[in-house]
């Protein structure tokens, strides 16, 4: 079926724009074969239905638009924790700032080197679990960067690792247009935390794909840099085996646009998926989080939890399906997205889905948006406590059960400490 002339025209450019990098026979196989599939599919418009809510227009030009870049000031998050810091400068690996890429328990590879290699584990992982997440809902931004993406990361966790591996994104050039592409692969009985911050680019389209090995672990904590100008699009793609864990959090604040999308695929028995987010945006804000868990298996537990906090007319997106195949039985699905609109001008919008075909299952979803609770705020008022401090004491509260889910209370602990100094320096 030949596409939309829009579709086939804005594909075709941005094809144009770019070359495919250089690589070994695996590895240009692998992005010959996603260019043929993005011409199929096309890049994103807006009648398309997983995108009707948010434009992608600035995410599928052939150039950037420009976003200024913004100094904090502050320390960099999750100094305070030991960690393997990665550091990537506007896409591009950066040796001087980054740690030894040597751990106990893990295998670390730059994923240019990797690609060079005629025999690498990876080339039997890289481009897999985008490709199979391609169905039954085209995600052609994650298609495009398996094609372009010419850094990124490749490990193999052998071990239960002792410290985080921190990929910190570092914005230079106001017209960067970043792709990152990761890899990792947790085996039997491994476990990983992995830790991302950083606005990366002034455009930033991501991958991760993670596959987690019977008994595995994998923990994700992300915090979304404060540039505020930036656009991205992440995507996560997740296989789970028997008695596996996936948990993942983002935290986002500012930025123009933000899709970040999640797909994750039970195939084992017994295992769990944890995806979560909270983000507080003011004016001219567009958040889009996309989440597809697929159960495929017995017993297997999911939980998705989002929260959103909204200003003087930042949108917030939230698009969460829930799949049981049949024979999936005893699955326990669970999908709660909700906004907290600061003033009228500000929107959440949702499309929750549940899709099943199992007879035995526990699955539910809800979504709201409400405004500040005002018996809450009188309560704390007349206990002496200031009206802006009783406002974000009930944002910070509205927020918890998403920050919760994160296992590391440390983390945890930093991520709601930037999320004070937001809400502070937005006061009045």
């Amino acid at each position: 079926m030949a596409l939309p002339k829009v579709k086939e025209d804005t594909t075709e450019a941005r094809l144009s724009s770019l070359s495919l990098p250089e690589g070994g026979g695996w590895a240009r196989a692998a992005r010959e074969d996603a260019v043929q599939r993005l011409r199929i599919s096309g890049l994103p418009h807006r009648r398309d239905e997983y995108w009707k809510y948010t434009d992608p227009k600035t995410l599928t030009q052939a150039e950037p638009q420009p976003a200024a870049l913004f100094e904090t000031g502050e320390a960099s998050l999750f100094d305070r924790h030991d960690r393997l810091k990665i550091v990537f400068v506007d896409g591009v690996f950066d040796p001087d700032q980054s740690d030894d890429l040597s751990l106990e328990g893990l295998e670390i590879e730059r994923l240019a080197e990797a690609a060079a290699k005629d025999i690498h584990w990876v080339r039997d992982h890289y481009g897999v679990l985008e490709s199979r997440g391609q169905t039954p809902v085209a995600r052609p931004l994650a298609t495009l960067n398996t094609a372009f993406a010419e850094d990124g990361v490749v490990i193999r966790v052998t071990g239960k690792v002792s410290k985080p591996l921190s990929l910190i994104y570092v914005h230079n050039s106001e017209t960067s247009d970043a792709m990152l592409h990761h890899v990792v692969k947790v085996e039997e009985g491994a476990e990983v935390t992995v830790l991302e911050n950083g606005p990366a680019a002034a455009r930033f389209n991501t991958v991760m794909e993670v596959d987690v090995a019977r008994t595995g672990a994998f923990h994700h904590v992300r915090a979304q840099g404060r540039d505020h100008e930036r656009r991205a699009a992440t995507h996560i793609f997740a296989h789970l085996s028997e008695e596996s864990t996936f948990k993942s959090f983002t935290l986002s604040v500012n930025g123009q646009l933000t899709r970040n999308e999640v797909v994750v695929e039970f195939s084992g028995d017994d295992a769990v998926a944890h995806v979560a987010g909270a983000a507080v945006g003011d004016g001219d804000f567009h958040h889009d989080d996309t989440v597809f868990i697929t159960h495929d298996a017995e017993r297997c537990e999911s939980r998705q939890v989002f929260k959103k906090v909204l200003r003087n007319g930042a949108v917030g997106v939230f698009q969460g399906k829930i799949l049981v195949k049949e024979g999936a039985q005893k699955t326990d699905g669970y999908q709660i997205s909700q906004s907290l609109l600061l003033d009228e001008d500000s929107q959440f919008l949702a499309k929750p889905e549940l899709e099943i075909y199992a007879d035995d299952v526990a699955c539910s979803h809800g979504s709201t948006s409400g405004a500040i609770d005002e018996t809450a705020l009188f309560y704390l008022r007349s206990r002496g406590v200031p009206e802006q401090d009783a406002k974000d004491l009930l944002v910070l509260a509205f927020l918890a059960e998403a920050i919760e889910e994160i296992e590391n209370r440390d983390v945890a602990e930093d991520l709601v400490e930037r999320l004070e100094g937001w809400l502070s320096r937005r006061r009045g």
